[in-house]
């Protein structure tokens, strides 16, 4: 795969000065398209001649009413020398690696048969008067220079095709790198404005960003209100409303008003940046279906040897008179439409397609072979939270116990009170039980610990500092508050139905506030299911997909929401260790399955799933462990990866079908085996041109994809 420059040059000069040594590899161990197109313009120029001096005697002989035989054999070798050599050189280069390393390619296959018709015909011409009449014939001298010259254009055509669609299906990723500007205007602490190079932004600066212009890094709107277009992130035209403390993201178009916002991640740190990593990697990742045709042009070499020698043989020894000439004609053959040219490209030009567009839907490919094994997945364990959900739960309900207090482990009151605790329970009510679990939340970044404390704060309660905090993945957190030991956690089934949670919301999340190991209350959260998760739900279930919610939640609450959905089951109460269990328990079940989720304690299950897709507006952990990343984090981001997994891998089948079936029907016919039945043979020259129009075809087929509608 080519490179990809970390700022793409605009214009042909600044394109020039970017371009790497003529020496240096770009693809395929060829040098930059620039340089090949001059090879190429040299060769079309001289092969044309070539081609009508030797295709002339065909249709009329007055062709040697102007040139004798032999000029015509010298004219045509003076023209196509320099195509073999010069045009022709990147070629031989790789020719003689693969030699060097044995290491079986298409350009050791392309040489060597041009190779043979260009020296057999130079051979010809230089013995001219030493040949017997039967190198002779009413058409002219057995020449076949006009393979050489047209093979090596065609070839070189070819090439510079491939590289042309490599770099268009990368145009999505050029694009990103040109959205974050170059320059950011900094707002001083006295208000003042100064632009700086994008590169000397820090986290905590202040940047305002005015109409039609793309922020330059990530940050959170500090001022003002904006409406900002995030298509190149998520895929959605409508520009989205973004208020005070929203999160804004590098790249992206404010489309009305000014606004000032805070930088938080800069440089290779942004969304931006890690959007582009993320499918750089994947383009340079390869699926297991590509090393089918590595292994196919393994052995492809040796058997296409040996087809060759044996046509020789065989019309030597079936047709002594001139047989030999024949056997040589038809090896040539051999060799050059045996070029594996479209069974290589029919794999990575189908991903890389593939892969950019996905990347123009908000579908990012860490990993070409989870794109591979999404087309053939049957289940899918989704998490809930911030997947399922909106992720941004509510306490809907306070439900206080009433606490002993000869049951504390001290006496005393969590709260501020003119209660004298005495012998008789501890009334603490609602907003003292939220403002008791909100401080022991309020260093957690989990969201429904970020719900707890918004909702204390929204009811004015004043919180007071924790200590000794203590956050285990999946469990809640524990802290001291006023002296107090506080834990927050998961409410066990039997305390949910003794204090009647399940009446409080059917798909409420339930959790248990504890006092010095008492309970104290339950507090329940609601979390919105996305506008777009249940048509996304069915939509996944009609391309074949079982989809269970993996929850810890308690049953009550998953069993109401998988009910809502349509699910066709759900794990509920699932610990982050458990999750990877459920994963392992399906794929013993013979089932391909598909995890999704975008929380820390979803890597271990995003790992060991068949394929792990991310929600973009996870966490870094859950994104590093998937092989998919979704960049706006819902169901219809998923459905679009589904369908851009299937019509990539159908596109890979489709184009290593055509290349398989045209080296099987063109071997036999350019070694003659047609040729007793139907008296078919191939020239040297339509092999060629047969073996490069069957690259072009695949690199055309794989062009669709950009086309394709997910």
């Amino acid at each position: 795969m080519h490179a990809h420059s970390p700022t793409p040059a605009s214009g042909d000069a600044a394109t020039s000065a970017a371009l790497p040594p003529p020496d240096q590899p770009v693809h395929m161990g060829l040098p930059h398209e620039r340089y090949l197109r001059p090879k190429f313009y040299v060769a079309a120029a001289l092969s044309l001649p070539v081609l009508v001096l030797a295709m002339w005697p065909m249709a009329s002989h007055n062709l040697y009413d102007w040139l004798t035989m032999q000029q015509s054999a010298w004219i045509q070798f003076v023209l196509t020398t320099p195509v073999f050599f010069w045009s022709g050189w990147p070629f031989i280069r790789r020719w003689a690696k693969a030699i060097r390393e044995r290491d079986p390619n298409m350009f050791l296959l392309t040489v060597t048969g041009t190779g043979a018709a260009y020296f057999f015909s130079a051979a010809v011409v230089l013995l001219w008067e030493h040949l017997p009449a039967q190198f002779f014939s009413g058409h002219g001298a057995t020449l076949y220079f006009e393979a050489t010259a047209f093979t090596t254009t065609i070839v070189l055509l070819g090439q510079i095709l491939e590289q042309r669609a490599t770099a268009r299906t990368d145009a999505a990723i050029r694009a990103l790198m040109n959205l974050a500007p170059k320059i950011a205007h900094r707002v001083d602490a006295n208000g003042t404005e100064h632009d700086v190079p994008v590169e000397d932004v820090h986290p905590g600066d202040l940047l305002r960003v005015r109409p039609g212009e793309n922020l330059p890094v990530d940050g959170v709107l500090a001022d003002g209100a904006a409406e900002v277009n995030e298509s190149m992130l998520t895929g959605e035209p409508l520009p989205v409303v973004k208020s005070s403390g929203d999160k804004l993201s590098a790249g992206t178009l404010n489309t009305t008003g000014s606004f000032v916002y805070r930088a938080e991640r800069v440089g290779a740190d942004t969304l931006l940046a890690q959007i582009i990593r993320l499918v750089e990697q994947a383009i340079d990742s390869e699926p297991p279906i590509a090393r089918l045709a590595d292994k196919v042009i393994t052995w492809f070499f040796p058997v296409v040897i040996a087809i060759a020698a044996t046509s020789f043989v065989a019309w030597t020894l079936l047709a002594p008179e001139r047989g030999w000439l024949y056997g040589l004609i038809n090896a040539v053959s051999v060799l050059i439409i045996a070029c594996p040219c479209a069974l290589g490209l029919a794999t990575p030009m189908s991903l890389v397609t593939g892969i950019g567009r996905g990347a123009q839907a908000g579908v990012l490919v860490k990993d070409a072979a989870a794109l591979e094994a999404l087309a053939g997945a049957n289940t899918l364990l989704i998490d809930k939270t911030g997947t399922l959900t909106e992720g941004r739960p509510e306490v809907v309900a306070v439900q206080v116990e009433r606490v002993d207090p000869n049951a504390l482990g001290r006496a005393g009151s969590p709260r501020e009170s003119n209660e004298r605790l005495g012998d008789k329970p501890l009334h603490l009510s609602e907003n003292d039980l939220l403002a008791l679990a909100a401080a022991a939340e309020s260093p957690s970044e989990h969201p429904l610990a970020r719900a707890i404390v918004a909702a204390a704060k929204a009811r004015g309660l004043a919180l007071a500092s924790a200590t000794d905090f203590r956050a285990e993945i999946g469990a809640g957190v524990s802290a001291r508050v006023n002296g107090r030991s506080v834990k927050v956690g998961r409410v066990d089934l039997n305390t949910a139905e003794r204090v009647g949670v399940n009446a409080l919301h059917p798909t409420a999340t339930v959790i248990a506030v504890t006092l010095d190991g008492q309970l104290a209350g339950t507090i329940a959260l609601a979390d919105r299911v996305k506008s777009t998760t249940p048509a996304a739900v069915a939509e996944l279930q009609r391309l074949g997909f079982k989809v269970y919610m993996v929850t810890g939640d308690r049953t009550a609450t998953a069993e109401a929401l998988a009910r809502e959905l349509r699910l066709d089951g759900f794990h509920a109460e699932v610990t982050p260790a458990r999750k990877q269990e459920l994963v392992r328990e399906h794929q013993a079940r013979g089932e391909r399955v598909v995890f999704a989720g975008d929380g820390l304690n979803d890597a271990p299950a995003l790992a060991a799933a068949n394929v792990g897709i991310a929600m973009g507006t996870g966490t870094d952990v859950a994104m590093h462990s998937a092989g998919l990343v979704l960049v706006k984090g819902d169901l219809q981001a998923l459905v679009r990866a589904v369908h851009l997994s299937r019509a990539t891998l159908r596109n890979i089948k489709q184009n290593l079908f055509w290349a398989f079936i045209y080296n099987a029907l063109g071997l036999p016919l350019a070694a003659g085996a047609f040729y007793p039945l139907f008296g078919w043979l191939l020239s040297p020259m339509f092999a060629g041109a047969a073996m490069s129009v069957s690259s072009i075809t695949v690199v055309t087929n794989a062009l669709r994809l950009r086309r394709a509608k997910l």
